[in-house]
């Protein structure tokens, strides 16, 4: 609204006020109304508007008010409104600079005056002052009048005794406004002011953060003869005061308990005694002797703090110092004693204080220092950090290459004692029971800690640096130094203490988890962008284009070639390292043809053999076969080729399994190993011989996935890979169960004692037996039937608990025997199942790369037994992540592929039988979610069949298409595959539990119009002959699809079109003959869909001018509303009437105003009353008032009434509290029927009401009479 409006507003209600007064508009004072809304930003637009408002006007008369309003605000009972009101103040006195600040100060002094302030409202008139200072500070000219800046701090020196209400937020104030003011206002208004604050330094941390921000604001006027006037000493942090920083610190920590943050004080005392050189004394005195020594709280919270806040401030040789004493070595404690769940962890922050330290320090020592310190802070020799610490990303490339040498030099000799090595108290006390391998900790963290940094991509490394690593984990891994030798520096440094199986089965690990990272590393230029890459690159492969596994096996040849220096810890036999040396051979080849024409089967074939390779040094015997066959398939493929070109004959290699087969069988075994390399090796080698798969290899992926033969051939491989692997992971022990605390030990102990006596418990009937049977051989029983008193004697008690011994520890052998049975049995399903969900992964691939082969036609039937069986297996996760999987194989990726086999010419007869056998397993099915899969693959194999229009109807698919084009079928024997399909539908419309649904049918209907037109017939006449309602009610919805689609249109344009129009009418006519059928729901639904099957038709029909004989279906619609309950409205209603409106019969209107014109007519004195009532209660809440006597004089005057009036009445109460007149039904009748005119009942009520109340009171009085008397 523009200020024109607004002072037309305000002159037009100056004839309204009083002269004199303030004339305010509403606009002016929304602004006031708005400052105090909870939302920022309405209050931020308020303080813009309102000064707005104000440099327009320029009426000193709302200046002033403005003022007034705004420092009553400031001691506003919301919380929001406060910090609005002090805004707007600040902004209006910066914007105004003829008000004065001190005539503003003087104003809040007066009305927020602590000493005339009611003892409920001094709360708020405290506050009023303190947003007051706030105001003049935000206003940017406090500090152009001193005086004013003196008042400011003497009151905010008062309100520091509002501690209660305050808290330290008026020092804080006093701080802000000391980092502002000039040297030479505080030299000459200040100091003199806050000499008694800066005096009593050491009795608040508030009053001592003060001192601290003044020394450091002007160090030229608080110099050490002045300081030694105000606390007897030159500095603030010697021998002599470092007791009471110490409780200031104290003090600080506790008052922060819940805020969880640093003391700004703690850090600008640690910034103090930097500048004092006295940051030893701090350190040791203060914190390690002070805070360190409390009990356990928020002093050791607070010391942690100021350590990672401290790590930019500290030199070298102080940050040394540091992380190698007690605080760091107490944090350690914190993070280990805080791995349960529910309490407090500070390793978060501590996380935050290293990499904001780390990212902006640019010196590479301190860096490592840092690194280096939190790395050697070991419980046990297990390192408090992670392993997987993200930091190290923000590493400078010197110190990153420096910490990695510290690395391997601790792994090559790892001194624990050197390090900050603890033990809790807990393990203290429990050293004997408890003992663990510190060096083999410490080597199992650096493993993982030297893999983390390579599969970190975000850490800035090149490609020398990786393959250090590399090599370091793979020659300690599988070799031993015998001499030291230059050409191999991993020889140089020699091992103090020998490496143990448990320290090489992780170094296997890490290894391969490692080749794993290196293979998914990006491009040194990709990984420089940043940014997503929107080229596909090529996976393992080095800036020169040559792959990190190559390099590593080169590495590992020259190892091989050094035996004189080097030693493997298995070596090879002559066998094993001729299939090595065969295995360089292939990759040398297959780099050769590479160079020639590029091929990505060639280079997934050297992925292939170089990782078999690296794995014959773990498993070599298992491989030997493996690698053979291997490279046989590789050479016959070779061979295939050229005789390809050569067009060479092919007997010979008919009597042998092509290569495809064998390589298949070779990808089948090694998905098997539990690696996630070699998985996505053999997912990218299968990908690469798609083209070259045949039908056997196919047939031996989906023989391991067939349902049927579980546990024949897999299983019992599968399960000795996992023990295997279960032995390996024995010995290791898990970060997280090496941090938990000892309760939790002794709690799982408790807990495995107790599941142990429950299945001691379970005892079966033949021990029982064997149990009877030591007891009878002893005579135990016989004396305990006798009643005997008499006991054994000591030998007979010593064979006696021989042979209960012996007895009750075969009994839990058996028992432990069937846990480990059902545990194997459990782990052997497991297993088969995620080898299931392995190979999952080919047929993916072959469907996504040969959709158009004739070969996957093959893969339906397999697909959906994997459906169908996993729809009846269990609910575990992991049957439903592969049910999941091979339904979204079959339904996204073949199924709706765009892609498929249009060369099925040869193959009619073998698809037809397909087809055939999918719609009778179809009608078997129990449940239709199984059923849906089935009919996808029959619409499939119609697709397939049909095949691709020709190139003439491809162009004419722009155009309006013809009946002869949409007639195209291509290979489809339109009447059998009609007749299937017919049968389907008739099995669904005659069975009341169908797994075949409506959409099944709708979607055949609309993919294949032709089938469509062939189905019409029969599904019309189910529209009368369905088993139930429900099935004709399917049956005209699928006409009405039918109908309504154009393609269907066009095909039977002409004499057929008006056949199927007579058809259906004669049908629908006699589905809606309803005489002697009695309502339900099912009835309702049929009748509602067949109705909007008659109204789409009568609608073509009409449109259409077709010849239809209508009278039979308008003889079956009229009698329609007789025989069904219709309601005022409702779809079923609407419907009708729609459909009845082709036949000109129009919906009657509503007469439910009618009657009462009547009634008015007839008696017009009657609705006066009714008027009168408009005023009153509710009918309801008058009725539950109503005492029941009022019916027999209701009753009474209702046989004098007239019978107008009796009829009147029950019309007009008919429509409310039907549920009262049906509960009252029985009782009431006759009073109910006899009842008189409203408002001769209300006066009857009425009455009734007040002699109650009259006898209420008399009771009351009678009451208090009778308390008086006695």
């Amino acid at each position: 609204m523009s200020v024109d409006m607004v002072e037309l507003q305000v002159q037009a209600a100056e004839p309204l006020r009083t002269a004199g007064a303030l004339q305010q508009n509403r606009i002016f004072l929304d602004f006031f109304w708005d400052l105090a809304k909870p939302d920022q930003e309405i209050r931020l637009s308020a303080v813009e508007n309102l000064l707005k408002y104000l440099k327009d006007n320029n009426k000193e008369d709302e200046l002033e008010y403005t003022v007034k309003r705004l420092v009553d605000g400031l001691a506003h009972t919301r919380e929001a409104a406060r910090p609005g009101f002090s805004l707007a103040l600040g902004q209006l006195l910066s914007t105004f600079e003829d008000l004065t600040l001190q005539n503003i100060l003087d104003r809040i002094k007066e009305k927020h005056d602590l000493q005339k302030a009611k003892k409920k409202f001094v709360r708020n008139a405290a506050f009023g002052s303190l947003f007051g200072v706030l105001a003049l500070h935000q206003s940017g000219r406090l500090f152009n009048e001193p005086p004013v800046v003196l008042g400011c701090v003497q009151l905010l020196q008062r309100l520091t005794q509002q501690r209660q209400h305050l808290k330290d937020l008026p020092s804080k104030t006093m701080m802000d406004i000391l980092t502002e003011v000039p040297e030479q206002v505080f030299e000459e208004v200040l100091l003199s002011a806050l000499q008694s604050d800066l005096a009593l330094a050491f009795q608040t941390p508030e009053q001592l953060q003060l001192l601290l921000v003044a020394l450091e604001r002007f160090p030229q006027t608080l110099q050490p003869k002045k300081l030694k006037k105000l606390l007897g000493s030159s500095n603030i942090i010697n021998n002599d005061n470092i007791e009471k920083v110490t409780n200031i610190l104290k003090m600080a920590a506790r008052s922060e308990k819940k805020a969880c943050v640093l003391p700004a004080v703690a850090l600008d005392l640690l910034k103090l005694s930097l500048r004092e050189d006295s940051f030893q004394l701090f350190w040791n005195k203060a914190i390690v002797e002070g805070m360190l020594k409390e009990h356990w709280g928020p002093t050791h919270f607070v010391s942690f703090r100021l350590l990672g806040s401290a790590l930019p401030l500290l030199s070298l040789s102080q940050l040394k110092e540091v992380l190698s004493g007690d605080v760091l070595m107490q944090y350690g404690e914190h993070v280990v004693s805080a791995q349960k769940q529910e309490r407090f962890k500070l390793a978060p922050e501590m996380d935050g204080y290293v990499s904001k330290f780390l990212e902006g320090c640019r010196d590479a020592e301190k860096q490592l220092a840092v690194m280096v310190g939190f790395s050697s802070l070991v419980h046990q020799g297990y390192p408090v950090v992670p392993s997987v610490w993200r930091v190290v990303q923000h590493l400078q490339p010197a110190a990153l290459q420096n910490y990695v040498a510290w690395l391997k030099t601790t792994f090559l000799q790892p001194r624990v004692d050197e390090l900050l090595n603890f033990t809790s108290r807990r393990q203290k006390e429990r050293q004997d029971n408890s003992e663990q391998e510190p060096v083999f900790r410490l080597r199992k963290w650096i493993v993982a800690r030297l893999a983390s940094i390579v599969d970190n991509h975000q850490v800035k490394k090149d490609e020398e640096f990786i393959m250090e690593i590399a090599r370091f984990i793979f020659f300690h891994a599988f070799f031993n130094t015998k001499k030291a030798f230059a050409d191999i520096p991993e020889t140089e440094d020699k091992l103090d203490v020998p490496l143990d199986e448990k320290t090489r089965a992780v170094l296997v690990t890490s290894f391969f988890g490692l080749l794993l990272s290196m293979h998914n590393l990006p491009l040194a230029a990709d990984a420089s962008k940043g940014g997503a890459v929107t080229h596909k690159r090529a996976l393992g492969v080095t800036s020169d284009g040559s792959l990190w596994i190559y390099r590593v096996v080169r590495y590992a040849q020259e190892l091989l070639h050094e035996p004189t220096f080097v030693r493997g810890v298995r070596p090879f036999s002559e066998e094993q390292r001729q299939a090595w040396d065969s295995m360089l051979e292939s990759v040398a080849s297959l780099k050769k043809k590479a160079k020639k024409g590029h091929s990505a089967e060639s280079s997934s074939f050297q992925q292939l053999f170089l990782l078999l390779g690296m794995h014959l040094f773990k498993a070599p015997d298992e491989l030997l076969d493996v690698m053979k066959d291997l490279q046989s398939c590789v050479d016959k493929a070779q061979k295939k080729k050229a005789k390809k070109q050569k067009k060479a004959s092919k007997q010979q290699e008919e009597a042998e399994p092509e290569w495809v087969e064998v390589l298949v069988d070779i990808l089948l075994s090694l998905l098997s190993q539990p690696s996630r390399h070699i998985r996505q090796v053999c997912k990218t080698v299968f990908a690469s011989i798609c083209p070259h798969v045949n039908a056997a290899a196919l047939t031996s992926i989906l023989d391991v996935l067939d349902p049927d033969k579980d546990g024949e051939e897999d299983g019992p491989v599968l399960v000795v890979d996992d023990a295997e692997k279960a032995k390996k992971k024995k010995p290791e022990i898990d970060e997280d169960e090496e941090m938990e605390d000892e309760s939790d030990e002794s709690c799982n102990e408790s807990e495995e004692g107790e599941n142990e006596e429950a299945m001691e418990e379970e005892v079966d009937q033949n021990f029982r037996l064997d149990l009877m049977k030591v007891l009878q051989q002893k005579n135990t029983l016989d004396k305990t039937e006798e009643g005997s008193d008499d006991d054994l004697d000591d030998d007979a008690m010593i064979e006696l608990d021989k042979s209960l011994s012996a007895l009750f520890s075969e009994q839990k052998k058996k028992i432990q025997a069937k846990k480990d049975a059902k545990a194997k049995m459990r782990k052997e399903k497991t297993l088969v199942r995620d080898f299931k969900i392995k190979v999952l992964d080919l047929v993916e691939v072959f469907v996504a790369r040969q959709a158009g082969s004739p070969l996957v036609l093959g893969l339906l039937e397999p697909l959906l037994y994997m459906i169908e069986g996993g729809m009846n297996s269990g609910k575990e996760q992991q049957e439903q992540d592969f049910l999941r999987r091979a339904a979204d194989i079959f339904k996204n990726q073949l199924c709706r592929s765009k892609v498929y086999c249009k060369t099925a010419e040869d193959r009619q007869e073998e698809l037809h039988n397909l087809l055939n056998k999918l719609m009778a397993k179809t009608q078997k099915l129990s449940e239709s979610s199984v059923g849906l899969y089935y009919f996808s693959a029959a619409l499939y194999v119609v697709k397939v069949l049909r095949g691709a229009p020709t190139a003439e109807n491809k162009e004419e698919e722009g155009a309006s298409r013809t009946a002869a084009d949409l007639r195209f079928m291509g290979n489809v024997d339109v009447e059998r595959v009609a007749g299937f399909f017919r049968e389907a539908l008739r099995s669904f419309m005659s069975r009341r539990k169908s797994p075949l649904t409506t959409q099944m049918f709708t979607d055949l209907f609309n993919r294949f119009p032709v089938l469509c037109v062939n189905l019409l017939d029969a599904t019309v006449q189910h529209i009368t002959s369905g088993v139930r309602d429900h099935q004709q009610g399917q049956a005209c919805v699928l006409v009405l699809r039918a109908m309504q689609n154009r393609e269907v249109q066009q095909l039977m344009s002409g004499a057929p079109w008006l056949e199927f129009c007579t058809k259906v009418v004669d049908q629908l006519a006699a589905a809606l003959k309803l005489e002697g059928q009695t309502e339900s729901k099912a009835l309702r639904e049929k009748v509602l869909k067949a109705l909007e099957l008659c109204h789409s038709l009568l609608k073509h029909i009409h449109q259409q001018k077709l010849s239809v004989d209508r009278e039979a279906l308008e003889s079956a619609l009229r009698p329609m509303t007789e025989v069904l309950a219709f309601k005022k409205t409702g779809k079923l209603e609407d419907t009708y009437w729609s459909v009845m409106k082709h036949f000109g019969v129009m919906r009657p209107k509503m007469e439910k105003i009618k009657p009462d014109k009547d009634a008015g007519q007839l008696l017009p004195t009657q609705q006066q009353p009714a008027k009168k009532q408009k005023g009153f209660l509710p009918e309801s809440k008058k009725r539950k008032k109503r005492p029941q006597p009022v019916l027999e004089p209701a009753a009474a005057a209702a046989n004098s009434a007239p019978t107008t009036d009796k009829a009147g009445v029950e019309k007009g109460r008919g429509k409310k509290n039907n549920k009262k007149k049906t509960k009252r039904a029985a009782d009431d009748a006759p009073a109910s029927q006899a009842s008189p005119a409203k408002k001769n009942k209300m006066q009857d009520d009425s009455k009734l009401i007040t002699k109650k109340k009259k006898n209420k009171q008399k009771k009351a009085r009678g009451g208090q009479l009778q308390s008086q008397t006695l």
